[in-house]
């Protein structure tokens, strides 16, 4: 069932990692060390990672072969999209030891990828999540594999305390904190949550939230369309209010602002006037940034997988705001534009691979994408 964020007290962590704390020691052959001379981390994504198990086009990925197992997670792709456009970023979660964590373990070697503050869990594993694809690649989430014990993922059981721990070396390097919603479904990852926002709020770090809404995290029995729950919109809404930065799939925008989807109108909702985007599939992404607005067609590409296409576009996003961090509060209306434009391409180039994370293109690859599409924007 799902759980609303609790109040952040250290008593309350205590009491939550005490009871935890044998399941947050790593394993002696996947105790994790720092690479020196790393570039300290500018962006921090907190969350889960896991496995996408793709089904076959039009098939069942639990019944029908044959299937795609791809590494996925929003805050992972997000890590791993940013790190391949060359910022530098750490990764926040908890993996199971396992052979999902070990593959994750290279990726994040291989990308730079910060590893500091990521637990370990002997007893859970990592997660695998159902993905059904139909025959233009739109897919839909369904049920997990994996939890052969009884008790649940390694993603739903981070450890606050270890966490909180971990955070204080990302500074002042840390520019921005990148979360999603999935963690509010579990207590423990919950926790961990609201510790990690209420640490960067006193710590000046900016809080992206990508509302990433997947109503099976929530209620293992809900269909992949459902929208969310009175408890879950409890649950969700006080994030709003923390964030910089909020991206909405349409529909999101809709659920949690009574049909509402203008990106100026739901900002201007919010006490702390984010910067807000909404995005539509393959349909118009339209935005408020830096006090203008203004809506952009998708690039048109022939899309093989949608999995991870918001999370690249995320990670193109948050590349352009560490390089120009002014453009949030205001710069020129072109910047913002172009800005959005190199989200978008980052978006639509890994539609043209399976997976999250395999197709996710270098800074290089995206201006020459960029340069051979043609592009119309609209002020509003």
């Amino acid at each position: 069932m799902p759980f609303h964020l609790q109040a952040f007290t250290s008593s309350h962590l205590l009491a939550s990692s005490s009871s935890h704390a044998a399941s947050s020691s790593p394993s002696r052959r996947l105790r994790l060390r720092m690479s020196t001379g790393m570039e300290p981390p500018k962006v921090l994504c907190y969350g889960e990672a896991l496995v996408d198990r793709l089904g076959p086009l039009g098939g069942d990925p639990a019944t029908d072969l044959p299937v795609d197992d791809r590494l996925g997670g929003a805050p992972a792709n997000v890590a791993c999209g940013l790190a391949k456009l060359g910022t530098s970023v750490a990764f926040l979660g908890r993996l199971g030891e396992d052979e999902i964590g070990r593959q994750f373990l290279e990726v994040f070697k291989n990308r730079h990828i910060n590893i500091d503050a990521l637990q370990w869990d002997p007893v859970r594993p990592s997660r695998v999540v159902l993905v059904e694809r139909d025959s233009s690649g739109d897919r839909e989430f369904g049920g997990f594999l994996g939890d052969r014990s009884g008790e649940g993922y390694a993603d739903q059981a981070v450890d606050p305390l270890a966490l909180l721990r971990a955070l204080p070396r990302f500074l002042p390097a840390a520019q921005w904190l990148l979360i999603g919603t999935l963690p509010l479904a579990s207590a423990l990852s919950a926790d961990a949550l609201q510790a990690a926002v209420s640490w960067a709020e006193g710590a000046g770090v900016k809080v992206a939230l990508d509302i990433n809404w997947r109503p099976t995290f929530w209620e293992g029995h809900s269909h992949p369309s459902e929208g969310p729950s009175p408890a879950a919109l409890a649950a969700i809404r006080p994030l709003l209010s923390k964030a910089s930065l909020v991206k909405f799939a349409k529909e999101e925008a809709e659920w949690l602002f009574d049909a509402e989807t203008r990106p100026h109108v739901i900002s201007e909702a919010l006490p702390q006037k984010p910067a807000v985007l909404v995005t539509d599939g393959g349909g118009k992404l339209a935005w408020k940034v830096g006090g203008h607005t203004g809506e952009m067609d998708a690039f048109d590409v022939q899309a093989i997988d949608t999995t991870g296409a918001g999370d690249a576009f995320v990670a193109g996003l948050l590349h352009q705001l560490v390089n120009e961090p002014r453009l949030l509060e205001g710069g020129k209306e072109g910047g913002i534009e172009e800005v959005v434009r190199f989200a978008c391409a980052c978006g639509a180039m890994v539609c043209q691979g399976p997976g999250a994370i395999d197709p996710q293109a270098t800074l290089t690859e995206v201006h020459s994408f960029m340069a051979g599409k043609g592009k119309k924007s609209i002020s509003l």
